[in-house]
């Protein structure tokens, strides 16, 4: 088991993890699944920035976190937005955790002041495993979002990465981390 930065080749099985959440759950507010050219064009794109990982066993990719931009303003540009989608059989063993953790030092590193989450108020255990992560609630939005025939809120949280009062330089990309 190990948790490594995706890569292109990673696409259509992150695609297939995510599908069912589009799908089946109130999860993700899309309606449609994404076809691949356009999902990977959405990969390519976040990961200009952001680092997306992937926890991989026996050669078998179970879940995957990533970073992206939650606000578009160049004031909000030390902020970040972690998300996070597991296959089934890797829930309840601890593997949110670290790809979380890995995620938020990346993130940190590259100079990201707060990370949030947004959450669907319908996903209670999302609610809890980002409270036990260190996660504080912020807002919540009732009704904001339509599907599957009725209403669902968000529930906003964020986590503080680094508290430094002005911000020492803009967050640079991972690539240029990576080059550190």
């Amino acid at each position: 088991m190990s948790i490594r930065r995706a890569t292109i080749q990673d696409v259509p099985r992150i695609l297939e993890i995510y599908k069912p959440y589009i799908e089946n759950t109130a999860i993700s507010f899309e309606y449609t699944v994404p076809g691949l050219e356009e999902f990977t064009q959405r990969f390519l794109d976040i990961t200009a920035q952001f680092p997306w990982l992937v926890w991989e066993e026996q050669g078998v990719v179970l879940g995957y976190a990533y970073g992206s931009l939650p606000f578009e303003r160049a004031a909000y540009q030390w902020c970040a937005e972690a998300s996070i989608y597991l296959c089934p059989e890797a829930w309840g063993k601890g593997i949110g955790k670290k790809l979380y953790a890995a995620l938020e030092q990346l993130l940190q590193c590259q100079g990201y002041r707060k990370v949030y989450a947004i959450i669907t108020t319908a996903n209670e255990a999302s609610v809890a495993f980002h409270r036990a992560v260190g996660y504080r609630h912020t807002a919540t939005m009732p009704d904001c979002g339509y599907k599957f025939g009725r209403w669902h809120g968000t529930v906003w949280m964020e986590k503080e990465l680094n508290t430094w009062d002005a911000p020492p330089r803009e967050p640079i990309s991972i690539h240029q981390l990576s080059e550190q």
